[in-house]
């Protein structure tokens, strides 16, 4: 079973095509797309309210069977950690193997994660590289015991695309069009999702 977090904020094809490549590779029976509530280590950057990014994400996986969601971090108070979450998700789904999704920016900013042991004891780390990110596998090894074994990487195509930039372009007027799906696009035009005074910082 594949685990994918994040804010989904929006979600995007970046994420879409992560999920379906680590689904194929690892034969996996299921992704569950986890959206966090306030996410720990961006507490600065607000996000669209919950029912706007669920509404997103549910239109963004429709027609895909092996894809769903789980609301188990939103359910929860207080800042969502990876490693609860694991817990929580290995709690509901016994005998499942875990397979945490993340880009390979994510991995190069492993150890500013909360427990990133508790994390890798609890599921495989499936890693799709991403142009100009690189982690030093040795030195997080180091810190990290047992990461290597738990550790593979996802071949396939990588898109360099971050909700912050579609935020960005979505206040500016641009176009979403070829970055999200259509479903999810319409919705945030329909919406006026993303208005320029909220991205001022």
């Amino acid at each position: 079973m594949g685990v994918l977090g994040g804010t989904f904020d929006p979600p995007h094809y970046g994420h879409l095509v992560l999920a379906e490549t680590a689904r194929v590779q690892l034969q996996l029976d299921c992704v569950l797309f986890a959206p966090a509530g306030q996410p720990p280590l961006k507490p600065a950057n607000p996000v669209a309210p919950v029912e706007h990014r669920l509404a997103m994400l549910e239109a963004a996986i429709a027609g895909n069977p092996h894809f769903e969601i789980s609301t188990v971090d939103l359910d929860r108070p207080g800042p969502q950690y990876t490693v609860d979450t694991l817990e929580e998700l290995s709690g509901q789904h016994p005998g499942a193997d875990l397979y945490l999704l993340i880009g390979g920016d994510n991995l190069a900013g492993l150890l500013a994660w909360h427990d990133p042991a508790g994390i890798v004891r609890r599921a495989v780390l499936a890693v799709l590289r991403r142009p100009g990110w690189e982690a030093d596998l040795t030195a997080l090894e180091g810190i990290i015991p047992g990461l290597g074994e738990r550790l593979v990487w996802l071949e396939g195509p990588t898109l360099d695309i971050q909700s912050v930039q579609l935020r960005r372009r979505a206040s500016q007027g641009l176009t979403l069009r070829y970055l999200v799906p259509p479903a999810v696009e319409a919705y945030v035009e329909e919406q006026g999702l993303y208005p320029t005074k909220e991205l001022q910082e």
